[in-house]
């Protein structure tokens, strides 16, 4: 059996990345979560998570021993353990763009990222509206989405970047929940792909565990204080 190692749903945006294509492709596994305390050495999230993985991060997918503490690493595994699941593109051309959009989302978006927080219980459109105006940055990474996105979405023949769900929604996911909480301005196109992402039945899973958390956690907060009960 796979058991996935995560953190809270509402903030952990590296976790939902692996559940989500893991959940939405049908792929078994057992979950296990460890709220985020905080990220001290000597935290119990830290302490836990040794166990596990020496890097000390979520997510973590461990099989019979074998530990892998990547996202895209674990993605790479799965897709290799379960290629009927099709979790790339088939066609070389289309996986190998796949891949470099994995790739950059993996290490890129660094400004809105940082400055976007998920938080999938909160609505700020106040604070995105703040950051847009004061962050050209921020304004370059959704240009960036929207130019990957759009050729793929006007071009192709289903819901999904391309057509069917693969790795790349899954990663594009958290990015939906970040523009949907923060309300950035974005085009129609590109809004009703953020939706579907939004409705896929795993992702709704994954948000409505997240609402149910009520687990404010103030360092992962930089917005506002602990919500009214």
């Amino acid at each position: 059996m796979l058991t996935l190692y995560i953190g809270n749903k509402n903030y952990s945006s590296w976790s939902m990345r692996p559940w989500v294509l893991m959940r939405q492709a049908g792929i078994p596994f057992e979950e296990v979560q460890l709220r985020f305390d905080s990220f001290a050495p000597d935290s119990n999230f830290k302490q836990r998570l040794q166990a596990v993985s020496a890097a000390g991060k979520v997510p973590v997918l461990v099989e019979e021993g074998l530990s892998i503490w990547d996202s895209l690493a674990i993605a790479e595994y799965l897709a290799e353990k379960f290629p009927e699941k099709h979790l790339w593109p088939q066609q070389g051309p289309q996986r190998a763009r796949a891949r470099s959009m994995v790739a950059e989302m993996h290490s890129g978006f660094t400004t809105l990222r940082s400055l976007c927080p998920m938080n999938i219980e909160a609505r700020l459109p106040e604070v995105g509206a703040r950051l847009w105006a004061d962050n050209p940055g921020l304004r370059e990474d959704v240009q960036r989405l929207e130019v990957l996105w759009t050729p793929l979405l006007t071009q192709g023949k289903g819901p999904m970047l391309f057509e069917q769900f693969s790795i790349v929604d899954a990663f594009f996911a958290p990015v939906c929940m970040r523009l949907i909480t923060y309300a950035l301005p974005i085009p129609p196109l590109v809004q009703s792909y953020v939706q579907r992402v939004r409705n896929l039945p795993a992702v709704q899973e994954w948000v409505q565990a997240a609402l149910a958390e009520h687990d404010f956690r103030p360092f992962e907060e930089p917005y506002r204080s602990a919500p009214a009960n």
